[in-house]
Formats: structure tokens, C-alpha cells, sequence
């Protein structure tokens, strides 16, 4: 019997591709990752840490990037695979060592003001008239004339009524989204280049990326009282015996089973609106432990997962 060959690695979309960040933080950091693992080659320069700031050109080993502080786990995560580097943009040794580096790249991505980049010599014009091949993209904070206003991940969600109370988002979704978009951006940007064989500028604003992640709140599908905003029985949050349950019984086979395990006659859709169905299965999920719900769900097809 003849062995199957071993499957060859399927190729990845950016080898060959050489990317320098110059973004901190989160945003352009994680669409760097991300862009590393489609098979770019990446280096980041960061400024030197306070202690340091006086040096100049680059200093393996050394971070100035705020994410450190905020989150070492987060920072580690996201220089995985990627070369990083120090360098003080300010001084005439930087600015010549990153120069060095934008000759033989093909994608700039960066997260600066637009009035930062201007005085570092990095505005779009005059990066695109000294490499007319290099594609740059930038994150901002808003679009347009909005880049240059102050603003976070926190804000940006606000602005789109993504908050609900007091509590702090789970995640911060206009940083992560922003970061998709950039690493979207970035494979625009390449195939523009392989057809044009010019570079091109990209801009992505956070603020964006947290109206597009709003935009089933923003169409009416997911509020209160709709469908999928706690109208369905079959599509809640419920306590259970010892925790909470996630359930997504939405398409009618789902809802179907649900209601023969809750044991409720089906109706279709009309059942699952109902005020009693809403308390039929608030009650069977209440009586009921994480483990049990998890055993039904897998015995009966029924979407679930069960939390603390």
C-alpha cells in the first residue's frame, strides 16, 4: 500500500513582502502579526524607552512601546516572529537608518497623527515622491479631518453606542477591528502594486472599524426586543443552576429541538416571540446544571455553551 505524500504547505499570500511598522500600541502591532503570519517579512521600530531617549539609530532588545506597560503579555504575543528594533525618528542617525530600510520595502504602516508624520518627514507625498513603489498605510483615530483629534479604542466604541451601562467593553473591539482592516489594507495594498507597479496610500481609522462592527445595531438588528436582540426565546442569555448559558437556538431546527427537550409544542416561529415560551425555557435552563445543559445540548443538536 503506497503512502499518501505529505500535503505541501499551502502558500502564503505576502512571502516576499517586506513590511516596517512604525505603529505602537495595539492596532498596528496585531495587523503586523497578522500580516507576518500570511508570510510578510516585518520589522517594527520602536522609540526608545524614557531612560534612553537620547540614543540614536537602532538598539536591538530595547521597547518603547506603550503596550508593554499595558499589557507584557499582549506585547510578547504580538513581536512573535517579527524583527524589532529602536530608533529615535528625531535624530539625524534615525531618520538615516529608517531610510535605509523604507529603500527596500514595500508596505509603511503607521499609526502617528497625520501632523506627527508631516513633521517626520512621513506624510504621504513626500514618502511616495522619494519611493514611488513603496505603499503606505495608516491608522488614525477618525477619518479625513477627524485624524488629528485626540481619541481611544474606548471612544471610538462610545461614539458608535456600542456601551451599555458603566462596564468596560469585554474587549477592545475597535482596536482589533482596526487591525483587520489594516492587515486588509496591506494585501490591497500589494495587489495594486503587482498590477500597477506603483505604491499606494490606505487610511484606516479606528472609529470605522468600530461603526462596522456596529452596523447590525445601527440597522435595528440587534435591538431590544428584535429577533436577535433577546426577542427569540431560542437566541438569549439565561442563568442556569450553577452559571449562565449562551443559547443560539435561532434557525427553526434549533428552536424545534429546544422546545421538544423543554418540553414545549412547536408552533414555529410564533412560539419562540411568546412571553410564556420566554419563561417555559427560562425555567428549564434555571433547573438545570452547566454539565446537564452541555449533555442535552450535544445528545439534541442544540447551539449552547454554558458559562460561569
Amino acid at each position: 500500500m503506497t503512502t499518501p505524500a505529505t500535503p505541501e504547505p499551502a502558500p502564503q499570500a505576502l512571502t516576499g513582502i517586506r513590511i516596517l511598522s512604525l505603529s505602537l500600541n495595539l492596532p498596528g502591532p496585531a495587523a503586523l502579526q497578522r500580516c507576518r503570519q500570511m508570510g510578510a517579512t516585518c520589522l517594527k521600530l520602536e522609540p526608545p524607552p524614557p531612560a534612553t531617549s537620547g540614543a540614536t539609530g537602532f538598539e536591538s532588545g530595547i521597547t518603547g512601546d506603550p503596550m508593554s506597560l499595558y499589557s507584557p503579555t499582549a506585547y510578547r504575543a504580538l513581536q512573535e516572529g517579527i524583527t524589532v528594533a529602536a530608533v529615535n525618528l528625531k535624530t539625524e542617525a534615525g531618520q538615516t537608518a529608517l531610510h535605509a530600510e523604507l529603500a527596500q520595502t514595500d508596505v509603511l504602516l503607521t499609526s502617528f497623527r497625520p501632523s506627527a508624520l508631516r513633521k517626520l518627514g512621513l506624510d504621504w507625498d513626500a514618502v511616495h515622491a522619494r519611493y514611488p513603489r513603496l505603499s503606505m498605510v495608516a491608522i488614525v483615530g477618525a477619518p479625513g479631518a477627524g485624524a488629528d483629534l485626540p481619541g481611544h479604542d474606548l471612544t471610538y466604541v462610545a461614539e458608535n453606542d456600542l456601551i451599555t451601562g458603566l462596564e468596560l467593553p469585554a474587549t477592545l473591539y475597535a482596536d482589533m477591528g482596526g487591525a483587520l482592516m489594516a492587515s486588509e489594507a496591506v494585501l490591497q495594498a500589494v495587489l495594486l502594486q503587482r498590477q500597477s507597479g506603483q505604491g499606494s496610500f490606505r487610511e484606516v481609522a479606528l472609529s470605522d472599524a468600530a461603526a462596522h462592527l456596529a452596523l447590525p445595531r445601527t440597522w435595528g438588528a440587534t435591538l431590544p426586543g428584535t429577533l436577535l436582540g433577546g426577542g427569540h426565546a431560542g437566541y438569549r442569555v439565561y442563568p442556569c443552576l450553577d452559571g449562565r448559558v449562551a443559547l443560539a437556538a435561532l434557525e427553526p431546527h434549533f428552536a424545534k429541538s429546544l422546545c421538544a427537550v423543554a418540553g414545549l409544542p412547536w408552533r414555529g416561529l410564533d412560539r419562540m416571540l411568546e412571553a410564556d415560551t420566554h419563561q417555559a425555557i427560562a425555567s428549564f435552563m434555571a433547573a438545570r446544571s452547566r454539565q446537564t445543559l452541555e449533555i442535552l445540548a450535544r445528545e439534541h443538536d442544540i447551539p449552547l455553551h454554558t458559562l460561569c
